[in-house]
């Protein structure tokens, strides 16, 4: 640590880091565009510059500026110097003579960066009274607006988008002050992290398209803590809520998780909150052919007691989608023996093995911060930007560590971005990427290789094996892939952290094992390694840390007469098992009863829906894949019955005369208490954020902002007087404005925003450290750590080499970003971007079939017949073919991979 001496005041901050992280870091306010945290310094604004001397004796000083100028022992730097004060403030001054004054219309309005620091220098009057430049704006897609009047020419966008996201059709053109940031033609943005340019721009240049459509100020609108629900990585985000209709998602800073980004699915997918397909009342259908009808929750809940006085006839069916609070309840409800995962069983038996691997090995399963700590990688089977998308973004930073070390010889620190990428250029360090087909993260890698599951499970196999020769040796591999497997094994073995990805989304075993050998080889050699394992849903790990077995097992209870009644869990089944089993097993009930939020295939045979709140609407927690427990909270009270669902199941059990199990079940503490007795597993779920009693200084934490508008107006046509905000007993939040209003535990923090600080950059307050942890930790609690004493077995079942067979494909299924998951693809901004469904083919296989893109080809699958386009994809190999999940074309892939037999389809 060095001291150095800041307008007189002795501080310590670490030697070598630049001036603007540290001024920043300790809460003094300086004045930054062109800087930012993720992506380090480049000094293109000027607007940071402070004086500094050369001791304590120097009266003259030099101004430099801050975010180029690292940390020295004895440092004396000076921020409030007429001098730097004037500069800082000229700087605005010509950054604003093109700006144009329309700060009462532009979205970004009242939680703007540029508004902040036009009134930190002071600049309040405008002297230029020239003809301004103005540009065209550009269509970019669904997602992002584009208002380029209003650029600074700070550069964040382009070093966001190309230089850290890695997208390539975003770019600066022309030069001087004409200098543009757009595509080189109309069109949606390409890159997932597109949004990200929402909070990376200082300004309105920006803005997200689907706010547009109901616009509403920052500081109208109520928030809180919350968690993704389109994926499994947990990251953290802040939902925005006006009029009981989520308006936005804005990214919520984790140190450990997201960090300061989110994909466009996690950003973009909300719309399903306030879709027309929701359901809002109780719903119950009296007679078996006929329709539901709306009725009181009493007259549903009259009705349904009596379907559950024989305890022993009714299974659960969970979801990987619903919090465990909700998921316990229905265990609860139904008895241990009767509660199964709602997935496939496919599905149940890759997730428990996921979770075994994690909990009983020696590897570490890493964070996203992990990840980004690494320095080398292979992914296993995973198409990483379609399945975990932040995670492959995390990626992107980590081929930088190795190469990094070449500036650091050179003595450029790592925060002098520009100097740095001068160093590096080209250069990446060891990732190896392995899946069935060409992904968007293969320009990265230092080497692919394209193949079907079972040879990507031996691949990895070999390598574990030339790590650790007592590791099962593969047998028959081929030379090439025998010499790719060594050259992984020694790039892994040198790296000072390597890490191995791989996941479900295969649904192969076998590649999972490979993994988890790969990953215990490292750690057997004493060197350690991470481990990052890709699940399907945002609660799958919960979910089977709850539950046994999949829908398989629920069929053959209800086919053997077992159960003759079946509570469905905020789950659609036509997705989870192929269609002919489902209708079965509905139809074979004698009751179906379905809690959830939307409708779907499963509610419209439903005998009774219970109408559960979405994450907005509800608190609870989840478990990531990293096996991050996490607290998401209420953003607003819906209008209506709606309620959680471990709610609406506690009213079941008291309905049907069950109340003994759910005594005392008041709030959602009560649920954690139960749980906590249940199941030892799941204890820290009470340590996952503050309890409903948590006050400081005697106050809750509010939803509102100190400004927020509106409060009797928006109830005046109900009544004139501003009604009382609803209570509260789940959560120290509350429904208003009122409470405490300085600096929340960092679980409890419902907003960033600091005095002189209206824009995401008020985060750094919120900060042990700029880019650190927030300010008493980070949310959540990880369930699992390594076991570094463990000394698993290596797993030994290597898969024979995939042969391709006359007239027979081994069909895999492909994920989409967009699409592939069921929530976010009911946004329409997201449905704009979705593709439609097609039979990917190698180009081997599109020639036997006398198949072009586009041609239509007939096959079964999941044992229904299909007849979908096609789709050459170069990368397939031969005999491989890949089937789109989750798309409303196709609904249900669950069963593969499988051998199937695909022709082209007759023209009719």
């Amino acid at each position: 640590m060095a001291k150095l001496l800041i307008d007189g005041k002795q501080y310590e901050a670490e030697a070598g880091q630049n001036l603007l992280h540290v001024c920043l870091s300790l809460g003094l306010n300086l004045p930054y565009f062109c800087w930012h945290p993720a992506l380090g310094s480049v000094g293109a604004c000027r607007q940071c510059a402070v004086k500094q001397y050369r001791d304590e004796n120097d009266k003259q000083g030099r101004l430099v500026m801050s975010c180029m100028t690292p940390v020295t022992e004895g440092m004396v730097i000076t921020l409030e110097d007429p001098d730097s004060k004037e500069f800082r403030a000229t700087i605005i001054e010509s950054l604003m003579t093109n700006h144009p004054h329309d700060c009462p219309i532009c979205d970004e309005g009242g939680e703007c960066h540029l508004q902040d620091m036009t009134v930190m220098t002071g600049h309040n009057y405008r002297g230029y009274r020239f003809k301004k430049r103005t540009f065209n704006n550009q269509y970019l897609g669904p997602f992002i607006n584009h208002e380029m009047n209003r650029c600074i020419t700070c550069y964040r966008c382009v070093r966001f988008y190309h230089d850290y996201a890695g997208g390539g059709d975003l770019a600066a053109f022309a030069s001087k002050n004409h200098v543009y940031f757009g595509r080189h033609e109309d069109g949606a943005l390409e890159s997932e992290f597109s949004g990200n340019l929402v909070e990376v721009c200082p300004t309105g240049v920006f803005t997200d398209k689907t706010l547009k459509e109901h616009y509403t100020r920052k500081w109208d609108l109520q928030t809180a803590p919350s968690v993704c629900v389109h994926c499994a990585q947990g990251c953290n985000t802040i939902p925005g809520e006006r009029y009981g209709e989520i308006r936005r998602i804005l990214n919520r800073y984790h140190g450990e998780v997201n960090g300061y980004f989110l994909c466009d699915r996690g950003r973009f997918g909300y719309s399903f909150v306030n879709a027309a397909t929701r359901i809002r009342e109780p719903r119950l259908r009296r007679a078996k052919e006929g329709a539901l009808e709306s009725v009181t929750k009493q007259a549903l809940l009259a009705e349904l007691g009596a379907a559950f006085k024989d305890r022993e006839k009714v299974i659960g069916i969970g979801s990987p989608r619903a919090s465990l609070e909700g998921n316990f309840a229905l265990k609860t409800l139904v008895g241990d023996s009767r509660f199964f995962a709602g997935v496939a069983d496919k599905e149940a038996k890759l997730v428990s093995l996921a979770l075994e691997i994690l909990q009983d090995g020696p590897a570490r399963s890493a964070s996203l911060k992990d990840v980004e700590r690494c320095d080398a990688v292979l992914v296993l089977g995973e198409d990483l930007t379609n399945t975990s998308p932040r995670l492959a973004l995390s990626l992107r930073q980590l081929v930088r560590n190795a190469p990094l070390g070449l500036a650091a010889k050179a003595g450029i620190p790592d925060w002098h971005d520009l100097a740095a990428r001068e160093i590096i250029q080209d250069e990446k360090g060891p990732c190896f990427i392995a899946t069935a087909a060409a992904t968007r993260l293969d320009d990265i890698a230092a080497e692919t290789y394209h193949a079907a599951p079972e040879d990507l499970a031996r691949l990895g196999f070999a390598v574990a094996h030339a790590l650790d020769p007592e590791a099962p040796r593969v047998a028959d591999l081929s030379p090439d892939a025998a010499a790719l497997a060594a050259r992984i094994a020694e790039a892994l073995r040198s790296a000072k952290r390597p890490l191995v990805v791989s996941g479900t989304s295969l649904g192969s075993e076998a590649v999972l094992e490979a993994a988890a050998n790969v990953a215990w080889a490292l750690s057997k050699e004493g060197q350690g390694a991470d481990l990052s394992l890709v699940v399907p849903e945002c609660n799958s790990l919960g979910l089977a840390l709850l539950a046994e077995g999949g829908i398989g097992r629920a069929l053959e209870a209800v086919k053997k007469g077992e159960a003759d009644t079946l509570v469905i869990l905020e789950n659609d089944l036509y997705r989870r098992a192929p269609k002919k089993a489902v209708d079965e097993l509905l139809d074979t009930a004698k009751r179906v009863i379905v809690v959830d939020h939307t409708e779907h295939a499963t509610t419209a045979k439903a005998a009774a829906l219970l109408p559960a709140g979405t994450f907005a609407e509800s608190d609870g927690t989840l478990v990531s894949n990293e096996g991050r427990m996490q607290r998401f909270f209420q953003v607003f009270v819906p209008k209506g019955e709606i309620q959680e669902s471990w709610r609406w199941l506690r009213e079941l059990m008291l309905a049907a005369g069950f109340g003994e199990r759910v005594a005392g079940w008041n709030s959602l503490t009560d649920v954690h208490h139960a749980m906590l007795e249940a199941q030892a597993d799941l204890a820290a779920v009470t340590a996952a954020a503050p309890d409903p009693s948590f006050r400081v200084t005697g106050l809750k934490i509010p939803r509102q902002p100190h400004r927020y508008s509106g409060r009797t107006a928006m109830n005046a046509h109900i009544n004139i007087h501003e009604q009382k905000p609803p209570e509260d007993p789940d959560s120290p939040l509350t429904f208003s404005m009122e409470g405490f209003l300085g600096r929340a535990p960092s679980p409890l923090v419902t907003r960033f925003w600091a005095p002189g600080w209206n824009s995401v950059q008020a985060l750094t307050r919120f900060q042990e450290e700029v880019a650190g942890p927030l300010r008493g930790g980070d949310p959540g609690v990880r369930l699992i750590e390594p076991a570094p004493d463990a000394r698993k077995s290596y797993h030994s079942h290597i898969p024979a080499a995939h042969q391709p067979s006359d007239g027979e494909l081994l069909l895999v299924p492909l994920h989409q970003i967009f699409g592939s998951e069921a929530l976010s693809a009911l946004s329409p901004a997201i449905e704009q971007r979705t593709a439609k469904a097609a039979l990917a083919l190698s180009a081997e296989d599109s020639k036997r079939l006398a198949v072009a893109d586009g041609d239509e080809v007939e096959v079964t699958i999941c044992g229904l017949p299909r007849r979908l386009p096609a789709r050459v994809v170069a990368s397939l190999p031969k005999g491989v073919a890949g089937a789109p999940v989750g798309l409303p074309d196709l609904p249900s892939v669950v069963s593969l991979p499988e051998r199937v037999r695909a022709n082209k389809a007759v023209v009719r």
